[in-house]
């Protein structure tokens, strides 16, 4: 008699642990996270790494891909279930529309075709415009009194470009600028997106393509030049979840939320600058911002 309640208290015990076992299964998934090959956007995946993190039970796995294009296929098929983009890109590149620069318009624009068009979901901006800019070397701006985009129409055939190829493509980039400016250059060089500031900084290129939020504008003594036509649409930061992501972790989706409207393209500047220029770690600084602004613990 003892042995069978002995026997049966065993069964108990180990049916409890299986329960318990795939009770937990569901609070361990892991959540996919995809970001762009740039120091901004490194931070915004270790940032959406962190408070998935801490205000959930769901562990992360955090990829670097290249461009939107590789992003976005990889979001709508299904291999990441979410990642940052940009208005202004999703406006221009995935939507190929063109002609609206009003902020609201562009984000009403973007959330209401691309959730009809694709499987995913787009949440609100972060708060901060990283809008595309043109930045000159200080002493190449003295030379030729640069201020605005327009004054490169004139000298822009004395001077070399140095952009991502990404830059040199799309249709909000460089084709566009010298549609709307009418410039032409030197010539034109595809670089890497961290090698554009060494390129500069070495007098091997004249401008670069940048964003108003990069650290090493302010390094570098970079003169940005005045979008003076209001070319470059507003590039607001948002997170976009696959449909699947969005409807199997709510809570996922409720602490990203957290975030909308809480970064300022100071802080945003400032985060870029920490890692590009004192070195430190994109987490650490991810985290350092949400602590600072009491979003985790």
């Amino acid at each position: 008699m003892k042995k069978n309640k002995l026997l049966l208290a065993l069964i108990l015990i180990f049916t409890l642990a299986l329960t318990a076992c795939a009770g937990n299964s569901g609070e361990t998934a892991t959540i996919r996270i995809g970001h762009k090959n740039f120091t901004e956007q490194r931070i915004l995946g270790q940032m959406f790494a962190s408070i998935i993190e801490s205000k959930t039970d769901y562990a992360t796995d955090v990829k670097e891909f290249g461009g939107t294009q590789l992003l976005f296929e990889a979001i709508t098929n299904d291999e990441i279930d979410l990642y940052a983009d940009y208005t202004g890109t999703l406006y221009t590149v995935m939507l190929n529309e063109s002609g609206e620069n009003d902020p609201d318009k562009v984000k009403e624009i973007v959330q209401k075709e691309i959730t009809e068009a694709y499987p995913v979901q787009l949440l609100e901006p972060l708060g901060f415009n990283n809008t595309y800019t043109l930045s000159v070397d200080k002493d190449v701006a003295a030379k030729y009194n640069l201020k605005t985009i327009s004054d490169l129409a004139e000298v822009g055939p004395e001077l070399t470009l140095g952009s991502t190829m990404e830059f040199l493509e799309r249709p909000d980039g460089m084709p566009g600028v010298k549609d709307t400016y009418g410039i032409t250059f030197k010539e034109e060089v595809g670089l890497d997106p961290g090698i554009r500031y060494t390129a500069i900084q070495n007098g091997e290129v004249d401008l670069i393509d940048a964003f108003s939020t990069d650290g090493k504008i302010k390094e570098y003594e970079l003169v940005t030049l005045e979008d003076d036509k209001q070319f470059f649409p507003p590039y607001y930061v948002l997170a976009i979840v696959n449909n699947k992501a969005f409807d199997d972790y709510p809570e996922a989706v409720e602490a990203l939320r957290k975030l909308e409207g809480t970064i300022t393209e100071e802080a945003m500047q400032n985060m870029n600058y920490l890692v590009d220029e004192e070195g430190l770690p994109e987490k650490k600084v991810a985290e350092d911002f949400l602590k600072e602004a009491g979003i985790i613990d």
